[in-house]
């Protein structure tokens, strides 16, 4: 059973690990055990009672606590901080109920309430046993006829092994350089880690991975393949924060939820507020394995369509970019079909006064001098050429040079003190407001209604600046949160309306990924960078969270004599592949190539989208990096391997595969006879290539 009640408290277990909690002596909710499922539930240790340590640390703050909130001598972060109507600004949680589902998905509530004040918190624990997973929320409620100000409130605290040393892995980046894996020692003190961005950001994401540093004594740190791995991850597309704290007393937790910098909530007599959702999970097969559940979850439970293959796309921006008419479109159009391209997407410069950067943003209707007849003779071409026609908007943005900021400059975040600053030319509407939500739906509801349109790349090409909101209906500072709730409307009743249109995030590139945004996008560009080296390096950063059928790959315009065509159709095949190079500039011979490796990517997109990924050589690391992409049930795999820059004559090492039945035998392509699936992950294969050649092997089981 996947949730059980014991005289010590509860267990969670998942398929391969636990998670346990109870209240110990003093009345504290407190974390037990977290780890490898253990035999029985008499296993799990009694949650821990620590004594004082002289006047200076009582035990409150050597608890872990599951949940701790900001009160007596408790010098830890706490989870909760909130100030009274009477100007008390702590809080005093203490066990009240306790509540277990097993179905439709086994949850179990606990609720603590303060000793003193109507102040009722809900900690949710839902159990995602084939995933590894365990998902937390908080819910708070005022109970009483006062408002009380939150000032912080987070998703989870998780605790790791007591006694332990640990390593912290994240990921760091910026615009055109995402996802860049950094691996560090956790020491006293606090790690902290956030975007105060108004979304995810291109510069830290909302996930951790942890294991045992290497001085640490108790066996060696984790590997890809092998070793304790403790990770998690929040379902939030706004400001968040991560903090990894070591205490003084051999205690570290990592907390992880909304960001309190310039937060507050006015929490209404008899209203609730819940945060988003904290997963996380413990693998004992290394970082691999923790990406491989987090992938496998986010393809069967976050995603609508998580085993709908993605198309091959083209997009025309590269081709065009603001010059775009019927035309242009059309004459790439037929290009794009004749390669074998399933989705052609016009992106930015279709809309009215769209000429450049400079305009337009918010008049979302065809541009009369580009498309005089609107888009349909366009979408028709498109369809009849056997495409699905897709589309590139940036709803959340306005041009002050526009027909609607023109009518509402009241719309945008700004201090009415204040100027405005523009980022690319353009101010971010309020999407907290109801009447910009409605705004937005009332226009694309119609757009998408009266066009033959499958697929929406939502764009968002600046950051906040003014943070404002005039007549906000509570406290100014509320907007950080409600901005991100009124998205999530926004988008996710488009998404009701049209459940035939498939969704892309993009953010300047990879600026907004995050399981929130997964649950309304099936789809993430990975960056606006299409160097396809670049690209291998930003691949391997988010595939330790999100699984290549999410994640968008371009072919672009490379010179030649820097990178083949055959190189970059291989990088760009480990995701979704996608083309955004000039066709019409492409000579026959690169069209036949890119036609070739369309239909040989079309074979394999059912191991590349929906297998199990394992990195046997890691670009951030190698000069040499290779992945391979394994179906469930083991029968075939493939294999991509790349080399960019060795001296010469340099020998690769041998590949040891992975993921493979070690007792079947395989053949790889271009390999003479069949090995075991032992020999081929104990022995490995040795490849040829070149300085910045790659190669595809297609793996069979015989």
């Amino acid at each position: 059973m996947p949730i059980s009640t014991t005289d010590q408290g509860w267990v969670l277990e998942t398929r391969t690990a636990a998670y346990a909690l109870g209240l110990n002596r003093a009345g504290l909710l407190t974390n037990r055990y977290w780890g490898v499922r253990l035999p029985t539930l008499d296993d799990y240790p009694a949650a821990p009672n620590p004594g004082i340590w002289g006047s200076f640390n009582n035990p409150s703050q050597l608890t872990p606590e599951e949940y701790p909130g900001y009160e007596d001598m408790k010098f830890v972060e706490p989870c909760l901080k909130l100030s009274f109507a009477d100007g008390v600004r702590n809080v005093v949680l203490r066990f009240s109920s306790a509540d277990v589902h097993q179905a439709p998905a086994p949850e179990l509530r606990i609720d603590l309430r303060d000793t003193a004040y109507p102040l009722r918190l809900s900690l949710h624990y839902r159990v995602h046993a084939e995933h590894d997973l365990i998902e937390r929320w908080v819910t708070a409620v005022n109970e009483g006829e006062a408002p009380i100000t939150i000032e912080r409130i987070w998703s989870a605290q998780w605790h790791l092994p007591p006694d332990g040393r640990y390593r912290l892995t994240h990921l760091v980046g910026r615009h055109m350089d995402e996802a860049q894996l950094r691996r560090e020692p956790l020491v006293e003190g606090v790690k902290v880690l956030e975007s105060r961005r108004l979304s995810s950001s291109h510069h830290h994401s909302p996930w951790f991975a942890i294991d045992r540093a290497p001085e640490a004594g108790e066996g060696p740190p984790a590997g890809e393949h092998w070793g304790e791995v403790w990770f998690g991850a929040l379902a939030w597309s706004g400001n968040w924060k991560l903090a990894a704290e070591v205490t003084d007393f051999g205690s570290t937790r990592v907390s992880l939820g909304l960001n309190d910098w310039d937060f507050a909530w006015r929490l209404q007599p008899g209203a609730a507020f819940s945060t988003p959702s904290s997963y996380a999970g413990y693998s004992a097969e290394g970082f691999g394995g923790a990406a491989r559940r987090l992938h496998g979850f986010i393809r069967a439970v976050v995603l609508e369509d998580g085993a709908t293959p993605r198309k091959v796309f083209y997009n025309s921006w590269e081709a065009t970019l603001f010059d775009v008419d019927v035309g242009s479109q059309i004459a790439l159009a037929e290009v794009a079909a004749g390669l074998g391209v399933e989705l052609f997407v016009l992106d930015d410069g279709w809309f009215h006064g769209r000429v450049d950067d400079r305009a337009g943003l918010g008049d979302w209707w065809p541009d009369e001098r580009k498309f005089p007849q609107g888009l349909t003779p366009l979408i028709e071409r498109v369809n009849a050429l056997g495409m699905d026609f897709g589309l590139w908007i940036e709803p959340e943005m306005v041009s002050p040079d526009s027909e609607l900021y023109r009518a509402h400059p009241d719309w945008v975040i700004h201090f009415p003190t204040r100027a405005r600053t523009e980022g690319r030319n353009q101010l971010i509407l309020n999407l907290g407001r109801p009447e910009v939500q409605d705004y937005l739906i009332d226009t694309f509801d119609r757009l998408l209604a009266t066009h033959r349109i499958s697929f929406v790349k939502w764009d968002m090409n600046r950051n906040v600046s003014e943070p404002g909101w005039p007549d906000a209906p509570g406290d100014p500072r509320e907007l950080w949160v409600r901005y991100v709730q009124g998205l999530y409307r926004v988008w996710g009743t488009l998404r009701a309306c049209h459940p035939h249109v498939h969704w892309q995030s993009c953010s300047g590139g990879g600026g907004r990924a995050d399981l929130g945004i997964l649950q309304l996008a099936s789809q993430i560009q990975v960056s606006d960078n299409t160097d396809p080296t670049m690209f291998l390096a930003i691949l391997e950063g988010f595939t330790q969270i999100f699984p290549p059928n999410t994640l968008h790959a371009w072919v672009a315009d490379v010179p030649e004599a820097h990178l083949s065509l055959a190189f970059r159709f291989h990088v760009g095949m480990c995701g979704i592949l996608g083309l955004g190079g000039h066709l019409l500039r492409w000579t026959p011979a690169e069209r036949a190539e890119a036609a070739h490796w369309i239909a040989r990517y079309k074979e394999l997109r059912h191991l590349i989208q929906g297998g199990e990924l394992y990195w046997l050589r890691k670009p951030q690391a190698h000069p040499c990096a290779a992945l391979i992409f394994v179906a469930p049930d083991r029968s075939e795999a493939v294999l991509f391997a790349f080399r960019t820059h060795l001296p010469p004559r340099y020998p690769l090492p041998a590949l040891r595969l992975h993921g493979l039945d070690p007792e079947a035998r395989y053949e790889v392509e271009g390999v003479a006879g069949a090995r075991s699936g032992r020999a081929w992950m104990q022995l490995g294969l040795v490849l040829a290539l070149g300085d910045f050649e790659s190669t595809v092997r297609h793996i069979r089981r015989v």
